[in-house]
């Protein structure tokens, strides 16, 4: 995507925004809601692009890879290493609720409305739901889970067509440069998206609101940055011989942007953006592994869920046997496949959870203040185990013809 989008250099735009949308909050408070627009401009346009963008790089992602055999072979490398990783992300949580026990001390008591309890459905449900009865409807409708197994199989179909497919390869080929081009109309305005988005929250809630949760928030962040650090380095250092530095470095404007819009989703074309130009991942392997990635790679979300049910237990004195941990364990890992990758949806994981091991849903009630908080801790390690996914399995691709390891590049 280098040439397609363009060298944009995002970073230091994103960090003034960054601090001057914390110091706008601090300094006028509630009144920095006038600036919400912005950020709702900014929502409205990625929301404007996910779902073409989705389609036109997913369908020629799986159909450039040329032959079912390499399909297959990815397609396996990118399920096992994500599962893997989530696995990981789940088991943090549950250790670092378990050293800090955040939910002791903590007054579960509140004066907010209690949200009823709604059906939720289980992980069979949700594979299922996997599959569109009707691939229009999903489209219209935006269910990006539907839209990438619909686009799987469309490049799926054309790879196993051949050389008469090639017209429908060429024209989605080319709908999604069209596509790049106007996402890299759409980056220029991200630093303005970020201090909309960004600014209000903390004007909203500032200091005072996180004080009662802080050791939640405080274990969430912390298990998340031990996780990205410690997980994410060994693999990218282990199968893709990359300094973990470099891969840091070169995710970081996907990750502050996540950070910042709390979307997996829409944080997805600047996630492409930094893993082609900064960290030398391939097209082919980009436009196959980030989309899927986005929506079915969500450890921080697996992890914030599994801090989260320990921290009701505990706050209500529940003991889980290990059997529920267990449960914890099987859901955080299988149920990240139907967290939507946009702002609000480890709020719906977690009433799956709270409900599957019969603990109060009343937590919910008081989690929700301060779910934003740790929404922006949670999805920026979601996108960075996105990118770390897409360099370790680009390493195992070697042979593709645009591989460029950012620590080989000559100069």
């Amino acid at each position: 995507m280098i040439e397609r989008i363009g060298k944009i250099s995002l970073m230091p735009q994103i960090l003034i925004a960054f601090v001057l949308a914390v110091l706008a909050g601090i300094i006028f408070g509630p009144h920095m809601d006038v600036v919400q627009p912005l950020g709702d401009l900014f929502l409205r346009l990625i929301q404007f692009i996910i779902v073409p963008l989705i389609v036109s790089s997913l369908i020629t992602g799986v159909a450039s890879t040329g032959s079912m055999e390499t399909l297959g072979r990815i397609g396996g490398k990118t399920i096992l290493y994500y599962v893997s990783t989530t696995f990981v992300a789940v088991s943090i949580g549950l250790i670092a609720s378990a050293l800090f026990t955040p939910g002791k001390g903590v007054d579960m008591s509140t004066s907010r409305d209690v949200p009823e309890a709604t059906e939720t459905d289980g992980v069979i449900s949700v594979l299922l739901n996997i599959i569109p009865t009707n691939p229009i409807e999903s489209l219209s409708s935006g269910n990006i889970l539907q839209i990438i197994f619909f686009s799987i199989f469309i490049g799926i179909g054309i790879t196993m067509v051949g050389q008469k497919a090639d017209p429908v390869y060429r024209f989605f080929d080319g709908f999604a440069e069209i596509m790049y081009k106007i996402t890299w109309v759409i980056m220029k305005l991200i630093p303005i998206g970020v201090f909309g988005l960004l600014a209000p929250i903390i004007g909203e809630y500032g200091m005072s609101v996180l004080m009662p949760l802080i050791k939640l928030i405080s274990v969430v962040a912390v298990a998340c940055i031990i996780h990205a650090f410690f997980t994410y380095s060994i693999a990218v250092k282990a199968f893709a011989k990359m300094n973990p530095l470099t891969f840091f470095k070169g995710i970081a404007p996907a990750s502050l942007v996540a950070f910042s819009t709390q979307s997996s989703s829409g944080t997805l074309p600047v996630t492409i953006k930094s893993s082609e130009d900064n960290l030398g991942v391939s097209k082919k392997i980009s436009s196959f592994i980030l989309p899927l990635g986005a929506t079915i790679n969500m450890d921080g979300t697996s992890l914030y869920l599994s801090v989260a049910a320990l921290f009701t237990a505990q706050a209500y004195g529940v003991e889980l046997s290990f059997a529920q941990i267990m449960l914890i364990v099987l859901i955080g890992t299988l149920g990240s496949i139907g967290a939507a990758g946009v702002p609000g949806a480890g709020l719906v994981m977690l009433t799956l959870v709270l409900t599957t091991l019969n603990l109060p849903l009343e937590a919910i009630a008081l989690i929700a203040g301060v779910d934003r908080f740790m929404d922006m801790f949670r999805t920026a390690v979601n996108i960075t185990g996105d990118a770390s996914g897409a360099v370790v399995i680009n390493a195992t691709e070697r042979h593709l013809d645009d591989y460029t390891s950012p620590d080989n590049e000559a100069g």
